[in-house]
């Protein structure tokens, strides 16, 4: 199938050959969601993956290791390790050695850092309002579900031995009803 081209300016513009299929669309939405994320997260101060550390944080007043915090955001240590140095630089978590010989290090929200989970609630809240607003209320139940079944069945392909529930959240009852 060859590419279809618009003359834009000098130039031309290719369409994706894959534009019309499912995979592409999510894959392409997932990105500018991403984008867009970031470009207001970057207008707190933070960037990408940082919120959600600091989210996950949150639910652990007690701190985590960073081993933990790495399993639970789904990366791979030496990120988690970079992100909380990061957010240590800003002032916004709090490492401790939580051993006798300072090999296990865990980390927990600062101040500063509850205080900056409120402008992030307001950041997540302002862009999931651009998105719904582009939906009708059903439509909006509707493509969640859809997305969740799709995250469900990737998330077992990828590692059938995790939990869909840990990645998903545990509460599905605003998805159960088919409208």
């Amino acid at each position: 199938m060859a590419a279809e081209a618009t003359r834009i300016g000098g130039g031309y513009r290719v369409k994706h050959p894959a534009r019309k299929s499912v995979g592409f669309q999510l894959m392409l939405s997932a990105r500018l969601h991403r984008t867009r994320m970031a470009m207001l997260l970057g207008e707190i101060g933070l960037f990408p993956g940082q919120e959600q550390a600091l989210q996950v944080l949150a639910q652990n007043p007690d701190g985590m290791t960073m081993g933990d915090l790495s399993r639970t955001l789904h990366v791979r240590p030496p990120t988690a390790s970079k992100t909380v140095a990061r957010l240590s630089a800003q002032g916004l978590v709090e490492r401790a050695t939580a051993s006798a010989d300072g090999r296990v290090v865990r980390v927990r929200l600062s101040e500063a850092g509850r205080d900056k989970l409120a402008h992030i609630e307001a950041v997540t809240l302002d862009l999931e309002k651009e998105i719904v607003a582009l939906f009708e209320s059903k439509e909006a139940k509707r493509l969640r579900k859809a997305l969740r079944k799709i995250s469900r069945h990737l998330g077992e392909k990828v590692d059938p031995n995790a939990d869909s529930a840990d990645l998903l959240g545990d509460d599905d009852s605003d998805l159960d009803d088919d409208e």
